[in-house]
């Protein structure tokens, strides 16, 4: 006799073979870095949404850090205002802060939320400098040896996660806008959304920060080599920082910095590819770079 076979079986295994994963992320916090690149695409935006709402239907707890960088910058050639970078940093004179704390918490966190809101009720937008979830010191890279002027441009003081914590455990999605509020002079500073989401992973004890940008991961050798780096580990990252793109830079350091204090395992994602988020975080097939902690550094951690 034949038997048929039903239509949905490979769904019905697909589910049943994510069934390790949801077992090992049960209940665990995940920050996720939505870039502002990566929102460019509509479809690719609303697959990520989907994707978040999925998470905590299966029981993690997803907080999301989005940036902004081309919205904010076609708001300020809208409005005949100068787009300029220094080590990596958006330079933010004080009309620049006002579009870019318009952008960020007024446009596209709003989208982003309403967006999510579509597959389940649960997200909430936030910024840092509600509750004092973040505060900031102005940050002041330095270039050949001089200390360079960057405006209102922060570094993190400190986070205080109460504000996310119940959110969380009113089992709501933060959506976090990357600002804060100075302890220095009072004024809203403009935080590098990597910097944001490092930090936010580490206080909150996440089990891992997920980065999804525009690029397939971490090149070798770029850009003579378009071979991405699957693995590292917190010590060969930190030998190939001085190496890295002006744009990695705060990306890569804010996956060390992580990975150093705690969480779990950090990855550099390709957002570009659909359902990105649940290939890294329910396969074996990861889509970027995985940064882990140096071996004696997890045992110290546990």
């Amino acid at each position: 006799m034949t038997v048929s076979v039903h239509p949905a079986l490979a769904k019905a295994r697909s589910i049943g073979d994510a069934l390790p994963w949801l077992a090992r992320h049960q209940g665990r916090t995940v920050v996720i870095k939505l870039g502002g690149h990566a929102m460019v695409a509509e479809d690719l935006t609303a697959a990520f949404a989907r994707d978040v709402v999925f998470l905590r239907y299966a029981g993690l707890r997803p907080v999301v850090v989005h940036g902004g960088g081309p919205q904010i910058d076609a708001e300020l050639a809208r409005r005949g205002l100068e787009r300029e970078f220094r080590a990596g940093l958006r330079v933010t004179s004080p009309p620049a802060m006002d579009v870019v704390r318009m952008v960020l918490a007024g446009q596209v966190q709003r989208e982003l939320v309403g967006l999510i809101n579509r597959f389940g009720p649960l997200a909430v937008g936030i910024t840092g400098e509600d509750a004092d979830t973040l505060t900031a010191v102005r940050h002041v890279p330095w270039i050949d040896g001089e200390p360079v002027d960057v405006g209102r441009v922060g570094e993190i003081a400190g986070v205080d996660t109460g504000a996310l914590d119940g959110l969380l455990a009113d089992g709501r999605i933060p959506v976090v806008s990357p600002l804060a509020r100075s302890v220095e002079d009072g004024l809203v500073y403009n935080v590098n959304a990597d910097t944001v989401a490092a930090a936010l992973a580490t206080a909150l004890r996440a089990e891992a920060l997920v980065m999804l940008t525009d690029v397939a991961g971490l090149y070798a050798g770029w850009p003579d080599s378009d071979e991405v780096i699957q693995r590292l580990t917190a010590g060969e990252l930190e030998k190939l920082l001085p190496e890295l793109s002006d744009g990695m830079v705060p990306k890569m350091t804010g996956c060390l910095d992580a990975v150093r204090s705690g969480v779990g395992s950090a990855r550099v994602i390709d957002g570009r590819i659909p359902h990105s988020v649940l290939l890294q975080m329910f396969t074996d097939d990861g889509v970027g770079t995985v940064i882990v902690p140096d071996p004696d550094e997890a045992e110290a951690l546990r």
